[in-house]
């Protein structure tokens, strides 16, 4: 599944597009079609233009024949004499567009990592859609190469761009893998040296695949560095690390505070029954009846007042992000910076 909406990707504006296009070419599609044929021939003469491109980019089928024009379009223009282009429309975007409208994720990845077009993707947004379209079809290490490339690139300055590094981190999430896991710690590491604040679901996404990895207190460090401590996926990541840590007492305020914050005009704090499980495991595994008791009450407390959910924590974690207006495509793309301080100890603990 995709994890941010087609509408934080411009995908919808895209399928409006595509609308109002094939409706202005109702008569001549094929005709042009053709002729974009024999121009796309590198042995032809013929240049492809700005409108030739994006013509088709929007007239575009889910078929192979319609993807190999676009895509020899694409490296001609490319390879024109730059000097002969002196539109201003950047294809970038709307070329991811067009591929994740038609779900091809290879063929989106070839063209990216093609040395052919390079610089025809360098936007914060051509990585965001990509990366995205790759993870909906659980290419997770293409999602990996993808951000190293980005990484080098620094795009409009933007080496840890927000909606990337949630990507990313996702991926690495859902391969869960020593190796997965060792690259999100150096990340993370490196975001914390350069004083940035990644985004809630960056930090979920990480302290839920140390979790998978048995660090817990890798999780818990993470989950602490987050301002927002109050969502549901941090709540529950932090009760699961606490009772990995065999500390399932001090789940109990964590539990608790969800009775005690609710309100008519809040949402409802719950937790996850595959949390609640592991909680009382370990208390199990202490043998301490005191502490079995206090747990016992909390939970019908919590099962009483509908705070207990059957809904997965990966769900909860994998839940589409729906960014509005132009908050998905604001130009710098930056993660808030802090003032340089390290969280004691995180490091160490990496």
């Amino acid at each position: 599944r995709t994890l941010y909406s087609p509408a934080a990707l411009g995908v919808d504006n895209y399928t409006k597009a595509r609308e109002r296009i094939k409706v202005q070419f109702a008569n001549v599609e094929e005709k042009f079609r053709s002729k974009m044929l024999d121009f796309a021939n590198r042995d032809s003469n013929s240049m492809i233009f700005t409108e030739d491109l994006k013509h088709m980019i929007h007239l575009v089928e889910e078929d192979d024949e319609d993807l190999n024009l676009v895509r020899k379009m694409m490296l001609k223009f490319s390879s024109q004499n730059k000097e002969l282009r002196f539109g201003s429309f950047i294809f970038g975007p709307v070329v991811m567009r067009m591929y994740y409208f038609v779900n091809r994720p290879k063929e989106a990845y070839e063209i990216f990592m093609n040395p052919e077009m390079d610089g025809f993707f360098d936007q914060l947004m051509s990585f965001h859609i990509l990366m995205d379209l790759l993870f909906k079809n659980e290419m997770y290490n293409e999602v990996i190469e993808v951000f190293d490339v980005i990484q080098k690139k620094q795009v409009q300055g933007s080496k840890f761009p927000k909606n990337a590094v949630v990507l990313v981190l996702a991926a690495c999430y859902k391969l869960n893998t020593p190796e997965s896991f060792n690259y999100a710690k150096n990340l993370w590491s490196e975001l914390t040296k350069f004083g940035h604040y990644p985004m809630r679901r960056a930090g979920t996404f990480a302290a839920a695949l140390a979790l998978n990895q048995n660090s817990p207190h890798v999780a818990l460090e993470i989950l602490g560095s987050l301002k927002q401590q109050s969502y549901v996926t941090i709540r529950n990541l932090k009760v699961a690390a606490l009772a990995d840590l065999n500390r399932p007492d001090d789940t109990f305020p964590i539990l608790r505070g969800a009775l005690q914050m609710d309100s008519a005009v809040e949402r409802k704090h719950t937790f996850s029954e595959e949390i609640i499980a592991r909680v009382k495991s370990s208390i199990e595994k202490l043998d301490k009846p005191d502490f079995l008791q206090e747990f016992d009450k909390l939970e019908n407390q919590l099962r009483t007042l509908n705070h207990i959910t059957l809904e997965p924590l990966d769900k909860q974690l994998c839940s589409e992000i729906a960014v509005g207006g132009n908050t998905a495509r604001e130009p710098r793309d930056r993660l808030e910076r802090r003032p340089q301080r390290l969280r004691p100890g995180l490091e160490d603990m990496f």
